[in-house]
């Protein structure tokens, strides 16, 4: 009899639909969010049953509004869940005031359980800052990286826009929750059905966790020359110990002035202009996203002194680096 009950069980367990809860962080990509949710109702539809269920929660458990001003009623607050729910953190702008002292500690109870954990768009930061991810690999918004990576050293960041490790998953914003999703519903009900939910949302290019989330320097840039990318690539993996111009020619096979050529003629500045313009812009993201001190800012982005960067930060962002990040502060606090 025990045998029957307990068959009986686990064909219940087998039909009951996967339950995901969705956490809607303040100001959370509304994008993500959506994405994500439509790939399980069109799984359902196609399905012919409810294979997924889901539940949008958030703290307080009252509403929650988006990036894009749109304000949505939850469906509970930060309660207690079950074993086999998938959890999905929702982040957006401003990740770090989103991640409270509450849900951090909500998501570190959940996370004993064994619980699947998902971080969509920003909320990896979130993950991150739970001690969730660490020794693992993971992605986040690429405008996030650098700040990121400075503040989690023992997470294996990567550019993928989707990551799974384990019961871990993150990915990179946008359109990369459909891709993370359609690998979730493939490895759950199968490769056809997976198809066809893309099929629906007019989706024709699946991207796999071995795609990059960034379009390629041509693309980016609207010019295609092998050496000209080359070279740009090589400013964007060395922010911290610049590369002299000199040595980036010769790497490429050129002289320095026939670099300055090549820069002034597709980009329309200097190959030492156009990579100042790319530490600054570290830089932002860094006294935006981060706690660091100014000087150490500074120093992670290639500058010697703090005085020459402040004196180049002003000269490209019409302001200084201390009242940046003042400015945003107080914007923050409104």
């Amino acid at each position: 009899m025990s045998d029957v009950r307990a068959a009986t069980r686990i064909h219940q367990d087998k039909d009951k639909p996967k339950r995901f809860v969705f956490v809607l962080q303040a100001n959370f990509t509304l994008l993500s969010f959506a994405s994500a949710v439509e790939c399980l109702r069109i799984t359902n539809r196609m399905a012919g049953r409810d294979v997924f269920s889901w539940r949008i929660i958030g703290e307080g458990g009252d509403v929650m509004r988006s990036s894009a001003g749109a304000v949505f009623a939850l469906d509970g607050d930060l309660d207690e869940l079950s074993r086999d729910d998938t959890i999905m953190v929702c982040g957006g702008i401003d990740v770090q005031a989103a991640t409270t002292k509450k849900l951090l500690g909500w998501l570190r109870r959940e996370a004993r359980k064994g619980v699947m954990v998902g971080g969509l768009c920003t909320a990896a930061y979130t993950l991150a800052k739970a001690g969730l991810l660490e020794g693992k690999r993971a992605t986040i918004h690429w405008e996030n990286q650098d700040s990121f990576s400075e503040e989690f050293q023992d997470v294996e960041l990567t550019k993928s826009v989707f990551v799974v490790d384990g019961n871990r998953l993150t990915t990179a914003g946008g359109t990369s929750s459909i891709d993370l999703m359609l690998k979730l519903i493939a490895d759950e009900q199968g490769e056809e059905l997976a198809n066809s939910v893309a099929d629906q949302l007019i989706y024709s290019s699946i991207r796999t966790d071995q795609d990059t989330q960034r379009l390629s320097v041509p693309t980016r840039i609207g010019v295609r020359h092998p050496k000209l990318s080359q070279v740009i690539q090589m400013m964007e993996s060395n922010i911290e110990e610049p590369i002299s111009p000199s040595v980036l020619a010769k790497d490429v096979g050129m002289s320095t002035r026939q670099l300055e050529r090549l820069f002034r003629r597709y980009l329309n500045r200097s190959p030492k202009r156009y990579y100042m313009e790319l530490r600054l812009q570290k830089a932002r993201n860094l006294l935006m996203q981060t706690d660091m001190s100014v000087i150490n800012v500074a120093l992670a982005c290639g500058f010697a002194s703090p005085s020459h960067f402040s004196k180049c930060y002003r000269a490209h962002y019409e302001t200084t680096p201390y009242r940046e990040r003042g400015s945003h502060a107080a914007r923050l606090s409104i």
